[in-house]
């Protein structure tokens, strides 16, 4: 008889932060034009950057950002805060992003919001990062809405407000910025900062999946698992998993990994399920290495092999799981002791390599 962990379709609760430096618009040098920038040679600079000619894009630069070009000193402090065509030095880049941020750069106040975030070049400062990302925000920058919504949320640098958090993620989520519509997708799914509504959670989730975000993608495929807000239906629980799990999500790669062990949404496979198993197991997932354990003790999809089994469940066992090391102790008494001896020996070098 198969024994499983008992299943919960459990969704993310966390937003994602990915550290933006600099946003490309096709219209840059129409702004450049109204914004009356000197910007002779600014072309070519950004030509020879964006083709990696570092050392030519900073002949450009250089002599632009000291004549107060904004744009240029937002290039240049991107080329120190990376290293390109210069060693790389945090300070240098907030000392050119600081200039261009006076002059109203959006994106360099955004970039000195990400080092005091950090504490990058700077002692951290959450009140400082605040700071500039509502400038930032101000001017429509959806990247800096959506970082001042999750200062808001989590109450970094300001007073915790969810409603205010939610404001700002309405902002930059209707730029279709994705970690706003999942971030609003949460809020709506957990009813914090608004009312629970899985229907409205479903919406932003779709918006944020379909441009590839991985934990809306999970986090849709457990709507449509448990049927909220949305029609049940577990065939797009597991297409919305896989697109999730092909991008490395161990949750969505273990739900998947269940879907095709009871043959839910797909075609049952124990094979396909014991693929899906690993690679979540492997990413120390402990319920995927459980149920690992459990398909090699019963040679479901995989050689039956006891040693796989035990070193599994020593594994998920280490965590505090009385049940895995109940299921192991179980296991040995019909292993021989070299068994044993090479199932340990498995779980250490998993565990030292982990």
């Amino acid at each position: 008889m198969r024994v499983f962990c008992a299943v919960a379709f459990i969704r993310h609760a966390r937003d994602i932060f990915t550290y933006m430096q600099y946003i490309r618009k096709t219209g840059l040098f129409l702004v450049l034009f109204y914004c009356g920038q000197a910007w002779s040679g600014f072309y070519e600079g950004f030509v020879h950057y964006d083709q990696g000619n570092y050392e030519l894009a900073l002949q450009e630069f250089r002599p632009l950002a000291k004549e107060g070009n904004a744009f240029a000193q937002l290039y240049l402090g991107v080329m120190y805060d990376k290293g390109e065509g210069v060693p790389q030095n945090y300070s240098t880049a907030i000392k050119w992003w600081r200039m261009s941020a006076e002059q109203g750069g959006a994106v360099a106040q955004y970039n000195l919001g990400g080092m005091y975030e950090r504490g990058r070049g700077v002692q951290r400062d959450y009140s400082e990062a605040v700071n500039w990302y509502r400038m930032a925000a101000n001017t429509g920058l959806a990247d800096a809405q959506y970082k001042l919504g999750s200062m808001y949320a989590k109450g970094q640098g300001i007073s915790q407000n969810a409603k205010v958090a939610e404001y700002w993620y309405r902002k930059a989520a209707e730029q279709d910025e994705a970690r706003a519509q999942l971030s609003l997708g949460i809020m709506y799914d957990n009813g914090q900062g608004a009312t629970q509504d899985y229907s409205e959670a479903a919406s932003w989730y779709l918006k944020a999946a379909e441009q590839g975000n991985p934990i809306a993608q999970y986090n849709l495929g457990g709507l449509y698992a448990n049927g909220q807000g949305i029609v049940k239906d577990l065939t797009q629980a597991a297409n919305w998993y896989r697109k999730a799990a092909e991008q490395g999500d161990p949750l969505a790669q273990y739900n998947l990994g269940i879907l095709y062990d009871e043959g839910q949404g797909v075609p049952q496979d124990d094979e396909v399920a014991v693929q899906w198993y690993r690679r979540a197991a492997e990413q120390g997932f402990a319920d995927a290495q459980y149920n690992l354990a459990i398909m090699y003790h019963n040679g479901m999809g995989v050689a039956q092999d006891d040693v796989e089994a035990y070193k599994w469940l020593s594994i998920v066992g280490a965590g505090g799981n009385q049940g895995a090391l109940a299921g192991r102790d179980a296991i040995a008494k019909t292993m021989t002791a070299t068994q044993i001896t090479d199932a340990e020996r498995l779980a250490r070098e998993w565990k030292n390599s982990h």
